[in-house]
């Protein structure tokens, strides 16, 4: 879709306003609106100003005049406001060179989209996220100097089986790790999920599949399609935004946190990938499950610098939460093409087309667009260095004798570890100036200080362990 195309939607569906989105660092879209009558195809090419200094971890106020550019390709019309309203997703532009703002992450997944065309490794790359998400009736929350207190509230929890509901109670849950595949009543959150499915589809995200996942009280998953990198971020930033509004619609809440519910499932975010030239799969050959040599070079740039990545794959202090054994959690550094404990799986595909690798350990907390471009840039410095991953590990890795489970290396246990890790290995994020310096130091700086918020809070299990001794 063009400029024109866009305008002549807006005027063939009457709409109202034009919504100008964008995400900041931590991977939260903005949003700013317009009446379409101060909205004109000239703002295609000279975008809309606004005050970047507002945005944690971006411009100090000295230097605040940004511009928002949008992009006529990623519009739809909104589901949920009651004026009809056209989104655009925008690039942030610096006003004083007209190019992609350092630290705005769209333009950073568009850097690294054409850092990989200039290698001439390949001329396109390929995602596939699978964020999962929990749906609750409700939660409560919080911090004060008095305590901290946290209350998950779901009709479909495993610990919900003696509460009272309006209209009693059915009996009908997932287990702990029960939430698998069940019909309903046990799955309680099919038509909502289906909602969500339609609004997706609406909005131009192709879906593939949605289900309950492992977890109880309310785990699912919605499988979309397949895209390129920046593209398939905008889908991603999509997703959260129908998958929030329609639960808010059913009176209900959903989130991405990774681990909000202690000894069940956390929700992760699988990442697909794969390298094409000349529409070319790259990654499919005659070695181990199909995989070209370029594919295994690929991977061991990931292991290389999994904990690097951690720090933008797992951006969270709740995500090393999740990335604990036994939880189906991938917290092993190895690959596999059936073992689900390990970091990286290759999917079984008949076509070789379709030949590709799973990088397992990010979660949905995750900005999509520096998730993806950082886990391209360590697989392309694999296949630039020829990093081999070694053999495959095809036993399960939660099992290992001592001696074995020692010489596997493992994702990083904190997110503060991983900040270190990002400090000192980060070159590989800098090649054709996709990530700068100082955007890394910007980023490890705000994400420092959710480390320390985290570290300077009493929390409960403390009170449990530690009060009466």
């Amino acid at each position: 879709m063009n400029a024109q195309e866009v305008m002549k939607m807006i005027q063939e569906n009457e709409v109202r306003f034009v919504d100008l989105r964008f995400t900041d660092t931590r991977g939260k879209e903005h949003h700013v609106g317009l009446p379409v009558s101060a909205f004109e195809e000239d703002h295609f090419e000279h975008g809309h100003p606004f005050d970047g200094s507002s945005l944690a971890g971006w411009k100090g106020i000295q230097a605040s005049d940004m511009i928002l550019l949008p992009e006529a390709g990623s519009a739809y019309i909104d589901p949920f406001f009651d004026e009809t309203t056209i989104v655009l997703t925008c690039d942030v532009i610096e006003p004083s060179d007209g190019k992609g703002y350092d630290r705005d992450p769209r333009s950073i997944a568009k850097r690294a989209e054409a850092y990989l065309k200039s290698t001439g490794i390949g001329d396109t790359a390929f995602f596939g996220p699978e964020p999962e998400f929990f749906i609750f009736d409700s939660v409560e929350w919080s911090v004060d100097m008095s305590g901290v207190y946290s209350k998950i509230i779901s009709e479909e929890a495993a610990w919900s089986t003696a509460d009272k509901f309006e209209g009693g109670n059915t009996g009908h849950r997932p287990r702990v790790k029960g939430g698998y595949f069940p019909v309903p009543p046990v799955d309680s959150l099919n038509d909502i999920r289906a909602a969500m499915v339609i609004a997706l589809e609406a909005c131009g995200v192709p879906v593939e599949v949605h289900h309950h996942e492992v977890a109880n009280a309310g785990q699912c998953e919605i499988g979309t399609k397949f895209s390129t990198l920046t593209k398939r971020a905008d889908w991603t930033q999509v997703l959260k935004y129908i998958v929030h509004n329609v639960a808010h619609q059913y009176g209900k809440t959903a989130t991405f946190m990774p681990k909000p519910i202690v000894g069940d499932n956390g929700s992760g975010m699988h990442v697909h990938q794969s390298i094409w030239k000349d529409g070319q799969n790259l990654f499919a050959g005659n070695g181990y499950a199909g995989l070209s040599e370029i594919a295994l070079y690929y991977i061991g740039g990931i292991i290389k610098h999994a904990r690097a990545l951690n720090a933008i794959t797992n951006p969270g202090t709740n995500s090393y939460k999740r990335l604990v054994p036994h939880y189906e959690a991938p917290t092993k550094l190895a690959y596999s093409a059936r073992n689900r404990s390990a970091s990286i799986r290759i999917p079984y595909v008949a076509n070789p087309k379709g030949r590709r690798i799973e990088a397992r350990f990010p979660d949905p907390l995750a900005n999509p667009y520096l998730c993806f471009s950082a886990l391209m840039m360590a697989g392309l410095d694999g296949i630039q260095n020829k990093i081999h991953p070694g053999d495959p590990a095809d036993k399960n890795l939660y099992d290992l004798p001592p001696e074995e489970d020692a010489k596997i290396p493992t994702v990083c246990t904190s997110l503060d570890q991983a900040l270190e890790y990002l400090d000192k290995d980060r070159e590989f994020l800098t090649r054709g100036g996709v990530f700068s310096n100082d955007f890394l130091d910007a980023y490890i700086a705000l994400k420092g200080e959710e480390v320390d918020r985290m570290r300077i809070t009493t929390h409960p299990v403390e009170f449990d362990m530690y009060y009466s001794l």
